[in-house]
């Protein structure tokens, strides 16, 4: 490594590209290329190199210039400064942990060593939140994460400064449709071609942005490698729809359909292998579709990821506008229509209630509102937590860390501060840390072809009425597309790889022992009312299998996790 001027301890669990100047030493996990320039197979792994030559030429204007998927270290040999950066979507992690005498930077908490480190109460309660820990909190006392687009800035001193990197433009354009349309089709297929390797395969759920990839995918490469995930229970199989576009494209479709006994044999092993505690379900569907991809020949799979977030494809998008409306009638009126149903007695009044409900949730200002039906706001607090555990954390943080994030999108419209958030939160923090664990995990490479910056650029091009026209999710990409998708695929419902461990744990008795044996020894660690453990598993099996379900993978993850760390 290089000879710092100062005590700095650089650890990875991947290989790292380095290079350096009379001024710069580089350290680059990923790939940095020129923005708006192919990467070439030949560049890939010279991340270090480009992003050297960015810094040369443009000095503290480097940002722009450069695009790919990537995490850095830059340190300045004059002023002897540090500086950490994550790419415009924080695809990849950057952890770091700065003493009085060391700074310790990692793309992985799980190669730093963590032993004589403090659990971190907030991320627990955060992790109860959001189903993950978002960044800068981790689950250790400390160390912290960069977010997507981020600078750190460590001196000498060990004074740190944080500046935002990437921040969208919103400059609409004012080109026609079908202009617009060639052009997002044709970035589809560059960020496609660039990301193509030997052996490169493609997950395909069936929805819009796989059927886009594995299509592109096709059409560039000849002949693509499909995989999907099935599922004996109806309402969570839409391997249907993955068939339909691998016959419309002639890809070579393979599906795997996942059994109860596959998360048996894997849970505590997936539980373990995120850095920190991770509650996404669908954890255990991407790591055998990869798995499942890779005993196929398959090194490398393209993932769909992301589509969603940059061309307004979620339901709470359409659902926000309509909440939105309410703040466009005049003040006077919203205050006299929510005084008239705050009395109870009118909103038990058949027709009225629906009316309540809506003032209700139209008077929580976004981004707030997003979290209505969050579990941590059905159940009250003191009965989910211990009061021990409650005195240890901030209820407001996990909502302060949305508001902020929210508010540093550098525009007047809810859509794209909602689309914002979702980068830097729902991707970075939660489905991208997913997938790529995963693969990982498998021994699979995983890439984003609809998350290069280029093409989330030209996405802040497109205005946010003809992203979502009215209520018509995608409505812009939808025309795109058209003529290239199957009408089936434009027009079906989003739903992706769920997993129905709620279902499966009624089905299957030995799932259902190891989520009880998790949640008694979780019961334990004084963070959980004993109740609430047990009213957990109770109406799991009386009432809502799948809403209970989802909050009990929650818990048992947690536990697996702390267990397997020796905590």
């Amino acid at each position: 490594m290089f000879a710092w001027q100062r005590d700095v301890c650089i650890k990875s669990d991947e290989v790292i590209s380095q290079a350096e100047s009379s001024q710069y030493q580089v350290i680059v996990w990923g790939n940095v290329r020129p923005y708006g320039e192919e990467q070439l197979a030949s560049n890939k792994g010279r991340g270090a190199v480009c992003l050297l030559n960015a810094l040369k030429r443009y000095g503290q204007g480097f940002y722009s210039r450069i695009s790919g998927f990537f995490a850095a270290v830059i340190y300045n040999k004059v002023s002897h400064n540090i500086e950490l950066i994550t790419d415009h979507v924080g695809s990849m992690p950057l952890f770091y942990h700065l003493t009085e005498h060391e700074l310790t930077i990692s793309n992985s908490l799980n190669v730093m060593n963590t032993s004589e480190l403090s659990l971190n109460p907030q991320a627990i309660f955060n992790y109860c939140y959001y189903h993950c820990i978002a960044a800068p909190t981790t689950i250790y006392q400390g160390v912290f994460k960069l977010e997507a687009g981020q600078m750190i800035r460590i001196e000498t001193n060990n004074k740190l400064t944080s500046k935002v990197l990437y921040q969208p433009r919103y400059q609409y354009s004012e080109e026609g449709d079908e202009a617009l349309f060639t052009t997002c089709r044709s970035l589809v297929s560059q960020a496609v071609k660039q990301q193509l390797s030997p052996q490169c395969g493609a997950f395909l759920s069936g929805g819009l942005d796989s059927s886009t990839v594995a299509g592109m995918l096709k059409q560039v490469q000849g002949t693509a490698k499909t995989f999907s995930i099935g599922f004996e229970q109806k309402e969570y199989d839409e391997s249907a729809y993955a068939q339909l576009t691998a016959d419309h494209f002639s890809t070579q479709h393979h599906r795997l359909v996942l059994q109860p006994q596959a998360l048996i044999d894997n849970f505590k092993a997936i539980a373990s292998y995120f850095d920190q505690p991770f509650g996404n379900s669908s954890a255990m569907a991407a790591y055998s579709c990869a798995t499942f991809a890779k005993s196929h020949g398959v090194t490398h799979l393209l993932a769909g990821d992301g589509g969603d977030e940059i061309f307004a494809g979620n339901e709470r998008y359409a659902q926000q506008r309509i909440f939105e409306h309410f703040h466009q009638i005049p003040n006077i009126a919203q205050l006299i229509l929510t005084t008239a149903f705050r009395p109870k007695v009118l909103t038990n009044i058949p027709g009225l209630k629906k009316v309540a409900s809506y003032l209700k949730q139209a008077n929580v200002p976004l981004p707030d509102r997003l979290d209505n039906y969050n579990f941590m706001n059905q159940f009250p607090l003191q009965e989910m937590f211990t009061p021990q555990f409650l005195a240890q954390v901030d209820i407001a943080e996990p909502q302060k860390q949305r508001q902020a994030r929210y508010n540093q999108a550098k525009t007047q419209s809810t859509l794209e501060k909602m689309l914002f958030l979702d980068w830097q939160h729902t991707l970075a923090d939660n489905d991208l840390v997913k997938v790529s664990k995963m693969c990982q995990k498998a021994g699979i490479e995983v890439s984003y072809p609809l998350l290069e910056k280029e093409l989330v650029d030209f996405s802040c091009c497109i205005s946010p009425g003809k992203k979502l026209a009215g209520n018509q999710l995608r409505d812009f990409y939808k025309r795109a597309f058209r003529g290239f998708l199957s009408n089936e695929t434009l027009e079906k419902e989003k739903h992706g790889f769920g997993l129905p461990f709620g279902v499966w744990m009624k089905e299957s008795k030995p799932l259902m022992k190891m989520a009880e044996d998790a949640l008694c020894q979780l019961n334990k660690r004084n963070i959980f009312q004993a109740h609430f453990l047990k009213q957990a598993l109770g109406k799991h099996q009386q009432e809502h299998t799948s809403y209970y379900g989802e909050l009990i993978w929650i818990l048992v993850i947690l536990e697996l996790w702390l267990e397997s760390r020796g905590l």
